[in-house]
């Protein structure tokens, strides 16, 4: 089975800082690129950060120079670093995997900001 598992969200401050976790497995995790996405209440999905296979990345305006994407291939793990966090990052983190015509999500995990 596919599996692509997300931890690490919960309920932080504004200028807090939170690491999101996604843990895969079932299929080659080191050829696949690797991204999160983020979904607000009533909003549509969108991409936050994108780390290839090469490890090249790629982010967000909205959340270039705080938030920082990083895999562990060894540990079959996508990681998620966000700092200065804002109420706007307020959303459901999900953890994608793509290669060719495969794309494989995850459940999401919460992230709220708020004070």
């Amino acid at each position: 089975q596919v599996q692509l598992v997300e931890s690490g969200g919960g309920l932080v401050q504004p200028g807090g800082s939170l690491r999101l976790s996604c843990a895969a497995s079932g299929f080659t995790f080191s050829i696949y690129d690797m991204g999160w996405y983020r979904q607000a209440p009533g909003d549509q999905r969108e991409l936050v950060a994108v780390i290839t296979s090469g490890g090249g990345t790629n982010y967000a305006d909205s959340v270039k120079g705080r938030f920082t994407i990083s895999r562990d291939n060894a540990k079959n793990t996508v990681y998620l670093q966000m700092g200065s966090l804002k109420p706007e990052d307020t959303a459901d983190y999900y953890c994608n995997a793509g290669y060719r015509f495969h794309s494989y999500w995850g459940q999401g995990t919460q992230v709220t900001v708020s004070s």
